[in-house]
């Protein structure tokens, strides 16, 4: 009999279930609050393990063929004079992919089998013995089998069958700010990084040179804005950035024109447990580590092993859901407890910390540190031999398209 499975969230993590369980023979529908798939993100990259889920997908060509390219990235001081350099061995993995890129590769393997409800959310869940009653804000109401959210940081789902944030969520103190530009800072395939006490910009261009990407990480207590207000974000991070100096007021300008704009409290999610019943979490909704705690390489290594351990299962979602949070649960810990020294170590809080950080990046830079960095950066994403589950062995999703 064929299962319907609801997933909350069209980002990494739900579309690479959608792929997995697409393949198992599931009828899947994904559903995303957004209009469309979000093209804005910082670039993601992977490294070591990781690189085995990507063949076992068959999207590392897909991956290796939209590739960022990164070079080396310099660390300036206020008038651009370099500080340090990181090679892209040091950050880039060993391949790097725009996220919103990843998005669309992920889409495109599954949007003839797999049902995208683009511009809806769900408002309430009500599980019984037979399934889960959902409803949407503007869909007809509908029953599943199964749930997942997959729905961030900001999950609905979450909300909905655990309960409010405020016991589980961990706020680290830092915003997180990212947009794209014209590229008016003559990059190419190149970074450059520049701090103030708590304050972080980097700007780089890479596989489209023509634009610009913007990172910009700051220190800041809990703030009240409107998520869905764009301009109230633009006018809090210009707040913030103020009177910063280097090639700031240029960044600021861009900013007011964005129209990718995302800001998010760099924040982590501890929970007890990931399922309840017939529903279940996966990726940045369950476990968000992050800033470097591999959030993307999880995300779908998340969804692989919970597709898996259905298949596995024969579709007893209780004994599946518990065995996929077993495996997964040490890795995310483990990831959780290296990214929450991260914002500190982008945004250090005084000149002195920052001058320490960038003699950091120097040492790190020279060619036998690299090499070992590398090291220690595969052996912080090692999770070990992907699991053979009982799933399909063809690469593409087998079965007729939708129609």
């Amino acid at each position: 009999m064929t299962r319907t499975v609801l997933i909350s969230g069209a980002g990494i993590a739900g579309p690479s279930l959608a792929f997995w369980l697409g393949r198992g023979g599931y009828d899947v529908t994904v559903v995303e609050r957004s209009s469309g798939l979000r093209a804005s993100g910082a670039a993601v990259d992977f490294r070591g393990d990781q690189m085995a889920l990507l063949r076992r997908m068959d999207v590392l060509a897909d991956i290796q063929a939209r590739q960022t390219g990164m070079g080396d990235q310099l660390v300036v001081d206020a008038t651009g004079r370099r500080l340090a350099t990181f090679p892209a061995a040091l950050f880039s993995g060993e391949v790097e992919i725009d996220r919103g890129d990843l998005a669309l590769i992920l889409h495109e393997r599954t949007k003839h089998h797999v049902d995208y409800v683009f511009g809806d959310h769900i408002t309430a869940i009500a599980e019984h013995a037979d399934g889960v009653d959902v409803t949407f804000a503007n869909g007809p109401a509908r029953t599943f089998d199964l749930v997942v959210g997959a729905d961030g940081l900001n999950s609905a789902v979450r909300r909905l069958t655990v309960g409010p944030d405020d016991p589980f969520r961990h706020d680290l103190g830092f915003y997180a700010v990212g947009f794209t530009t014209a590229n008016t800072f003559g990059l190419d395939h190149s970074g450059l990084t520049y701090n103030e006490p708590n304050r972080y910009i980097s700007i780089s261009s890479a596989r489209n040179t023509s634009r610009a990407s913007v990172s910009m990480v700051f220190t800041a207590p809990a703030l009240d804005y409107d998520r869905q207000d764009t301009e109230q974000q633009k006018r809090v991070v210009a707040q913030h950035f103020a009177g910063v100096g280097w090639k700031t007021p240029e960044v600021l300008a861009a900013l007011r024109a964005a129209t990718d704009l995302y800001v998010t409290p760099l924040s982590q999610i501890r929970l007890d447990r990931w399922s309840t019943g017939r529903v279940t979490l996966l990726g940045d909704a369950a476990w968000c580590a992050g800033p470097g705690g591999n959030g993307t390489g999880h995300a779908m290594l998340g969804a692989y092993t919970l597709a898996g351990e259905l298949a596995a299962a024969n579709g007893d979602h209780g004994p599946a859901f518990a065995r996929y949070e077993q495996i997964m649960r040490p890795t995310v810990e483990k990831s959780q407890k290296f990214a929450a020294k991260a914002g500190g170590f982008l945004a250090p809080p005084t000149q002195r910390k920052i001058n320490r950080r960038n003699r950091t990046y120097r040492i790190l830079s020279s060619s036998l540190l690299t090499s070992v960095f590398t090291r220690l950066s595969k052996k912080n994403t090692s999770t070990g031999k992907l699991t053979d589950y009982p799933l399909p062995s063809t690469s593409r999703v087998s079965g007729s398209p939708r129609p």
